[in-house]
């Protein structure tokens, strides 16, 4: 058990140090709830796409006004510096940030804006679509039970399903993901993930529905879906 904490401590510092070579920005999207802080990662050079990160839970991260983390353990927050990398902007959403103001800000940035939700975060996706963002990604989502604010399939923009085959969490099966698939046809594509380490509750950050010890091909699937979009 020891070992297995270690490791993951470990892997979630690999993952931050990208954001170190770039400047992290806090920003006040304020919303419904008083306001929201997120945290803006951009590359060095023109973004190629930006991002909307929204994480699961009640998505209360604890964002600091000096970009401080209370609760860092979610897969979004940990690899929220790796897409720079990769040429692309990203906005990291806390409790109460307008994800609508989010998309707007992330317009001024970079010529293409894709809505990422994890689990629960998939529940506000419905409400960003009135911002037309130019795809969406589900990443062990709440899939049947976002499905009814998102309308037509035929009227959304293309989306990516990241499912990893084990997920052991009852809100977000491998089955869940295949009926979205097959509702959504040619608007979705589903890119399956297996492997890597789970422990404890199997609908947190540290069991296979958080992709602990995968994040690395979970954020290729997006930088690659990212890119696909013209």
């Amino acid at each position: 058990m020891l070992r297995t904490t270690v490791r993951f401590l470990l892997l979630a510092l690999a993952l931050l140090l990208p954001a170190t070579a770039f400047a992290e920005e806090v920003v006040d999207l304020g919303g419904l709830f008083g306001g929201g802080r997120a945290l803006l990662n951009k590359p060095a050079g023109k973004a190629k796409a930006g991002l909307i990160l929204l994480t699961g839970g009640d998505g209360n991260i604890g964002i600091g006004a000096d970009g401080s983390i209370q609760a860092g353990g979610n897969w979004i927050v940990r690899t929220r510096g790796a897409y720079a990398r990769s040429g692309i902007a990203s906005l990291t959403l806390d409790y109460g940030a307008d994800p609508t103001k989010a998309i707007e800000l992330m317009r001024t940035i970079a010529p293409r804006v894709i809505v990422v939700a994890m689990s629960r975060g998939a529940l506000k996706v419905g409400g960003t679509l009135a911002s037309r963002p130019d795809g969406i990604v589900f990443a062990s989502a709440l899939l049947e039970q976002a499905r009814p604010a998102l309308g037509d399939p035929a009227s959304l923009p293309p989306m990516l399903i990241i499912q990893h085959r084990q997920d052991g969490c009852r809100l977000s099966t491998p089955d869940g993901a295949i009926a979205f698939q097959q509702w959504a046809g040619s608007r979705a594509r589903t890119v399956w993930i297996d492997g890597g380490t789970t422990q404890g509750d199997p609908c947190q950050a540290r069991a296979h529905h958080g992709f602990v010890g995968r994040e690395s091909a979970v954020v290729s699937a997006i930088t690659g879906f990212a890119g696909s979009l013209r």
